[in-house]
């Protein structure tokens, strides 16, 4: 059955069907192959669904619409100009910070990468050739799924059960996160300074400073208040989401007044558009994952990994490698969810802890967004702003070895993830 639905699936997926559907006809042959009742196909179609926790994904969605269409971005912009503007590379400075309270927002690398290139790419081509601009924007749009609150944690937290928890893996992305923030910056500063750009923005004043931080600082509490609930044990991830999408509503309609009743039909529209299609992603592999858990996949696949090795460093190289290669053809999100109920349980069983096991999976899939050839995030940026694919590459590939520098950190040193999560009880 397992190779019936791998042939299936690679073979539909390489003739350009969704990758949703190619697992869905995947799942019905391998139904077909070994037997089994295709009612089951349904069934767990709507079990894998049915969950409370799943439900955070379009309410997180919700709220980083509605806070985009509430017209934080400028404010996320004055706040950064006013702090970091005066540097080399200056303006590049303002898109990462603006990314980085952007990524505490909208949960989603993508969701980032259309509201930030939108707005902040035709400033920077004032100061920067195309290619630079837009790297940097897709970079700072990247640290939507690593800085929480995450989609791509939740399903992650979903796929692997109980072993590890979504308010866990949120606290393992903050410290890497902000480690991936200020090397984007100093990578900008040092491309700019190679490149000769001019110095842009304005001088720091601490006037200036403290009343840009007074008009963001309603922006800003946002993922105190939702992380920080989330973390406390105040309320779940869902309701976390629920609470951010209020939130949002209240910041847009009462403090900036830029939210008007006619946006929220098209934010209901485009969450729940987004979050369709992770939802069908996870209906239908729900049946992939059946077919390998009675073939015994994962118990053949970690007796195979004990054979070849036995020490957990190894195991982890190995699947980084495979991650690596995986996120170059296939969206993270159906990524997770036929990869994650397979290696999580050989994780545990090599005695690596869930948690790091669990960031390293996601950062990897995350970095796997701006890789050639699938690289969605670079895909969103090239339609926003119209740069072809070839220049956005080449200006693109030191933030992405960055990226996986920082992964090797994170992998050398597991403090990094491990430290805060296990401080605050995870």
């Amino acid at each position: 059955m397992t190779l019936t639905v791998i042939l299936i699936f690679f073979g539909l997926a390489l003739l350009g069907m969704p990758l949703a559907f190619a697992l869905g006809f995947a799942s019905l042959g391998g139904l077909l192959a070994g037997g089994i009742e295709l009612s089951v196909l349904p069934q767990r179609m709507m079990h894998s669904v049915n969950s409370f926790p799943l439900m955070a994904i379009p309410l997180f969605m919700l709220a980083g619409e509605l806070m985009v269409r509430a017209g934080i971005m400028q404010r996320l912009v004055d706040f950064s100009n006013s702090i970091v503007g005066k540097l080399h590379g200056g303006m590049a400075h303002v898109a990462i910070v603006a990314g980085m309270m952007l990524a505490a927002v909208s949960g989603a690398a993508v969701a980032s990468a259309s509201a930030l290139g939108s707005t902040l790419v035709p400033a920077l081509r004032q100061n920067y050739d195309d290619g630079f601009s837009s790297a940097v924007v897709a970079s700072a749009a990247n640290l939507g799924a690593i800085i929480p609150p995450s989609n791509a944690m939740i399903v992650y937290a979903l796929m692997a059960g109980s072993t590890v928890s979504v308010g866990g893996l949120f606290m393992a992305g903050i410290v890497p996160g902000l480690l991936l923030t200020v090397g984007f910056m100093a990578l900008g500063s040092w491309v700019s300074w190679r490149k000769g750009y001019q110095l842009t923005g304005e001088s720091f004043r601490l006037g200036h400073a403290l009343r840009e931080t007074w008009r963001a600082l309603p922006v800003l509490l946002m993922p105190i208040v939702v992380v920080g609930g989330i973390v406390g044990g105040v309320f779940t991830a869902t309701e976390g989401a629920g609470i951010a999408v209020a939130y949002a509503m209240v910041i847009g309609f009462f403090v900036t007044r830029k939210l008007t009743v006619a946006d929220l039909l098209p934010s209901l529209f485009n969450a729940a558009v987004g979050a369709a299609m992770v939802g069908a992603l996870i209906a239908f592999a729900a049946g992939v994952t059946f077919l390998f858990t009675i073939d015994m996949v994962p118990a053949a696949l970690a007796g195979f990994l004990e054979n070849v090795t036995s020490s957990p460093m190894i195991f982890l190289l190995i699947v980084m490698v495979i991650l690596i290669v995986v996120g170059m053809f296939i969206e993270s999100n159906a990524a997770y969810i036929m990869l994650v109920p397979l290696f999580a349980p050989v994780a545990l069983s090599f005695g690596i802890d869930p948690l790091l096991f669990g960031f390293l999976f996601v950062f990897n899939l995350i970095i796997g967004m701006m890789t050639p050839p699938v690289g969605v995030v670079l895909f969103v940026m090239s339609g926003v702003t119209r740069v072809p694919m070839t220049k956005l590459i080449a200006s693109v590939w030191p933030f992405v070895a960055l990226q996986y520098a920082v992964l090797a950190l994170c992998l050398a040193f597991p403090g990094i993830v491990t430290w805060l999560p296990r401080t605050l009880g995870y």
